[in-house]
């Protein structure tokens, strides 16, 4: 029995990619979900082939014997109002909360370039503290809504985005309560050039779902020197599977445990499964994962040291 309580999961990217079709569109989410269970998954975060009708999906799942762990939802507060947000979501909501998901990953795509042809440094951005002030009003006063339908909203920092860096993180939740709860990407992360241990440590009482990426700097370097956009650097290999990057995953499991975190880890790392093959990278994020969080912190600092 492991040291804390979580459960890992993961997302379909492995298989198949939301924002690049060509990316595994061919592969059925059954081979997914198959091969998932059968590497040791106890969980899938949904993705665009997961029916939305919260019976179907509760079935689909019950078949494999799979949990949902929760699923990404495309917020726009950054441009509407909470109202019309919370309208928006009510669909999506219902189908995490009947399906037993507690939290729901928020992503800003409101003037995001994530999915778009252009460079990161096009990133939209809040230039004034009175900017800031009104949009995480508007993020908290949405939180609340979700956390009163039992779901905690889980921000997503995320490349080319309004929120991206750890200074963007910083401000955002010293503008929110509790209610705002974050999603710590290990990999989005170190692309925006944060140590992810430091702010791990720095926003661990607000972290409430945490998505396991690595990362492969000489990559990262090169889209920034060449001006690529998010969707070049994921082609050209900038994301991996805990275990074959640089990202400290030793001392974030060790954080973790220190702090009692409660909740999934996923394994999350968009790639081209023609290179990197589906099956064997998640076993390989899964494998890293299960060896960290069943070892005791002892373990965890020797590992740490050898890296």
């Amino acid at each position: 029995m492991s040291a804390f309580e979580v459960r890992i999961g993961i997302n379909p990217l492995s298989w198949m990619n939301d924002d690049l079709p060509s990316l595994g569109g061919e592969t059925p989410l059954s081979t997914a979900l198959t091969e998932g269970r059968e590497i040791g998954y106890e969980g899938f975060e949904l993705g665009n082939k997961f029916p939305r009708e919260p019976q179907a999906l509760k079935t689909l799942l019950a078949q494999y014997d799979l949990s949902l762990v929760s699923g990404w939802y495309s917020g726009m507060l950054a441009k509407r109002s909470v109202p019309e947000e919370i309208a928006a979501v009510d669909r999506h909501l219902d189908l995490l909360a009947q399906n037993g998901a507690t939290v729901m990953v928020y992503g800003e795509v409101a003037d995001s370039i994530q999915g778009a042809p252009r460079p990161l440094y096009q990133r939209p951005r809040f230039f004034s503290e009175q900017q800031w002030d009104a949009y995480a009003e508007r993020v908290d006063a949405f939180a609340r809504h979700t956390l009163s339908r039992g779901v905690r909203l889980a921000y997503h920092h995320h490349m080319g985005a309004y929120v991206e860096t750890p200074a963007d993180v910083d401000k955002l939740m010293a503008r929110t309560s509790d209610a705002v709860g974050l999603l710590f990407d290990a990999g989005h992360i170190t692309f925006a050039g944060g140590d992810p241990v430091a702010e791990l440590d720095k926003h661990i009482a607000r972290v409430c779902h945490v998505h396991c990426k690595d990362v492969r700097p000489a990559v990262v370097k090169l889209a920034r020197n060449r001006n690529w956009s998010f969707l070049d650097a994921v082609l050209a290999g900038a994301f991996s599977v805990p275990g074959d990057g640089a990202v400290d995953f030793a001392s974030i499991i060790a954080k973790l445990k220190q702090h009692g975190y409660r909740g999934w880890l996923v394994v999350e790392a968009e790639q081209d499964p023609v290179i990197a093959p589906s099956y064997a990278y998640a076993q390989k994020g899964y494998r890293t994962l299960r060896s960290l969080v069943d070892s005791d912190t002892e373990t965890l600092s020797r590992t740490k040291e050898a890296a």
